[in-house]
């Protein structure tokens, strides 16, 4: 027979549900008569945190043959605090079409703050994307861009991660660990020690490595593995990132993060997985949807063919557009002038999330960033969801 206990005092409210509301009626009753006008609390968010702001840019530089460093120093001199990994957010008016465009920061968060802080970002000429070119051609010293940051949570946490990083990166993935590793040599990284086992083509066009050259020799706790694919005349690694060379440079007990296209990713999550490292040792930056459709596992092939109409519902206006089945829902308002707040690009973050009234569509798995009730409530990701029929969708206004 079950023995009954009397519980006494606070443990009948583990919660705290009635001492929380009985202080409430007290804040209330001890309340001015008075409205406020002002909400202080927002105001200091809007403050830390604006939803707007204005870079100007100081500095370009090449750091490769084909990518460029932008540096961006705020208008009226605040920068929100951010974490190496993080990125910062651009709304380029382009044509008739206003972009939003994120781009990881690759300068350190102690860079930006003081009096003359700056954050930077480094682009890599990249024709399929539209807005990489844009930047080459036509952003210059003295412009001023409209922003705002920081997003995503691609970064080193204390509570979660090791304090021995084994960064992965290919191409302009390189961005968030340059960040980190000086931010570990130079920040408040203290502690902790970053292996940066990164993958190029060629000796040639390796993005930042004069900047990664720099703060290795300047800090012992970061090491730079360069690993080419294609340079026989380069004398250390060689070849793709493997698990023989991830082993090699690998300490115990570390947490493996990675950034870099598609392709070199479905490698090295493979790999990781063959090396039985924890699921929570693993992290990756956002996957962006490939350019071919058809690429995206389970789309469905000869949708990529078809044309549809969508009716988009702003309020008491509808728009009718096209829109191709090889594109995401976002690229289609783009292109019809509708503005849609974008952030990550990849289906993660849920800034442009979308209520579908009417018609079918083929949301990405790959970063599909999705509530549960939103999907059994009809809501998506305009950025990584693709028409399949005619549709009829309700965006929020900006």
């Amino acid at each position: 027979m079950a023995k009954s206990i009397k519980v006494k005092g606070f443990l009948k409210d583990v919660g705290g549900a009635s001492r929380i509301t009985a202080l409430r009626h007290q804040v209330i009753e001890n309340a001015s008569d008075v409205p406020q006008p002002k909400d202080f609390v927002r105001e200091l968010a809007d403050k830390l945190h604006p939803a707007k702001m204005e870079f100007k840019v100081t500095l370009i530089k090449d750091t490769s043959p084909t990518s460029k460093l932008f540096r961006l120093e705020s208008t009226d001199g605040h920068i929100p605090v951010f974490q190496a990994g993080q990125y910062i957010n651009f709304r380029l008016k382009i044509g008739d079409s206003l972009l939003t465009r994120p781009y990881t920061i690759s300068s350190a968060p102690y860079e930006a703050r003081g009096e003359n802080g700056y954050v930077e970002v480094t682009i890599r000429r990249n024709r399929p994307y539209l807005v990489p070119d844009y930047f080459f051609d036509n952003v210059k010293e003295g412009d001023v861009l409209e922003a705002n940051m920081p997003f995503g949570f691609f970064y080193w946490e204390p509570l979660r991660d090791s304090k021995n990083i084994v960064a992965l990166a290919g191409g302009s993935g390189i961005t968030p660990f340059l960040s980190m590793a000086r931010e570990i040599a130079f920040g408040k990284m203290k502690g902790c020690k970053i292996t940066i086992i990164y993958g190029s083509v060629n000796s040639k066009d390796i993005v930042l490595k004069d900047e990664l050259a720099e703060v290795e020799n300047a800090c012992s706790d970061v090491k730079v593995v360069h690993v080419l694919s294609d340079d026989p005349e380069w004398e250390g690694e060689k070849g793709f990132v493997t698990k023989e060379i991830i082993e090699k440079y690998s300490g115990e007990d570390s947490t493996y993060m990675f950034c870099g296209p598609l392709p070199m990713y479905n490698l090295i999550a493979k790999t990781i997985k063959e090396m039985g490292v924890r699921e929570k040792r693993f992290r990756h930056d956002v996957m962006n949807n490939p350019v071919d459709s058809t690429k995206i596992p389970g789309y469905p092939v000869g949708n990529e063919t078809k044309t549809f109409n969508i009716t988009v519902v702003r309020g008491i206006e509808e728009t009718v557009i096209p829109a191709s089945g090889n594109e995401p829902v976002a690229v289609a308002l783009e292109r019809a002038a509708i503005p849609v707040d974008t952030h990550c690009r990849c289906g993660e973050c849920g800034f442009c999330r979308t209520q579908l009234l009417e018609g079918e569509i083929f949301v990405s798995p790959m970063g599909d960033g999705r509530r549960m009730m939103d999907k059994e409530f009809g809501w998506f990701h305009a950025c990584a969801s693709y028409p399949t029929s005619d549709l009829k969708i309700k965006i929020p206004i900006m």
